[in-house]
């Protein structure tokens, strides 16, 4: 696959990551919006959130569209990227595949116990 070709498979699911978030949220998302789709090759998460919209949504969103997966890697890089205040998120997807949502387990269950079914 040609570099412009992944990079545009990053961009679609950064951005339905950003429309998964304002649906949760009510608040919305697009260029110099509270949610933003960072441009790729930017250092930091792939989803930059204002602190509006952190107090309602506190993750780190990291987002990877490939077809072979490195989950040590980029949840090293999801830790890395994480701002303070937040929990770190890797959302990932493949072709043919839904996207999958991958977190630390114990922010998994404080939140299931939160507020789960």
């Amino acid at each position: 696959m040609k570099p412009q070709s992944a990079k545009a498979k990053g961009r679609t699911l950064q951005q339905w990551v950003c429309q998964k978030i304002s649906d949760v949220t009510g608040i919305e998302w697009g260029k110099d919006k509270p949610i933003e789709s960072r441009p790729m090759g930017q250092s930091g998460v792939d989803v930059r959130l204002e602190e509006d919209v952190l107090k309602v949504f506190p993750f780190s969103v990291e987002a990877k569209n490939c077809e072979k997966w490195a989950l040590p890697t980029w949840i090293k890089q999801a830790r890395q990227n994480q701002k303070e205040g937040t929990d770190w998120l890797l959302v990932i997807k493949k072709n043919r595949m839904e996207p999958i949502v991958v977190m630390d387990a114990e922010v998994f269950f404080r939140i299931v116990k939160k507020g789960g079914r």
